[in-house]
């Protein structure tokens, strides 16, 4: 229901949040206990680790392409590097929402686990690393993964972010909602 202008806001805000989830100084486990589609699993793509329910009616993809959507820079930014190049056209063209075996496969989590005392035990075990080595080692592999020049956040905001507010995105938008 959002108008352009709303939408600037909302996916500006994404794609802050989508920078500071990626560059954050310290380790972020994603604990995916449910669905997590279009922006959910942005944010899950976002974070250092993935872990998924083994729970097989949970659902996770990026849905934006059979809705007629274009990412957002930093969020294609984003995508492109997380997920593995074997899966990456799969994934992004055809916008499915896989399960957590298919999840897994695909590269959109990294392990699958049991329930929340794994999750919890997973990233307690990760942030015992030392901090600074930590930090360090993530910086380097974030280095410049998201810069995005003032051209391509022009050419979003002018050509593409239209499309997100447009009469006919809403009703498919609904459509999808409604199932």
């Amino acid at each position: 229901s959002l108008d352009a202008e709303g939408m600037t806001r909302f996916l500006g805000t994404l794609e802050r949040m989508v920078d500071a989830l990626f560059h954050y100084p310290g380790p972020i486990v994603a604990w995916i206990n449910g669905h997590a589609i279009a922006g959910g699993c942005v944010v899950a793509l976002a974070c250092d680790h993935r872990l998924m329910t083994r729970e097989p009616k949970a659902r996770i993809g990026l849905n934006e392409v059979p809705l007629g959507l274009r990412f957002p820079p930093k969020t294609w930014r984003l995508v492109t590097h997380r997920l593995p190049a074997h899966a990456r056209d799969r994934v992004v063209l055809e916008g499915g929402l896989y399960a957590p075996e298919t999840a897994l496969r695909l590269g959109l989590v990294d392990e699958l686990v049991a329930g929340e005392v794994e999750a919890r035990a997973y990233a307690e075990r990760i942030a015992a690393a030392p901090r600074a080595a930590y930090v360090a080692a993530k910086a380097a592999l974030r280095e410049g993964v998201l810069e995005v020049g003032p051209g391509e956040e022009h050419h979003f905001r002018e050509a593409v972010l239209p499309a997100w507010v447009t009469p006919e995105l809403k009703t498919r938008l609904l459509a999808v909602l409604a199932r």
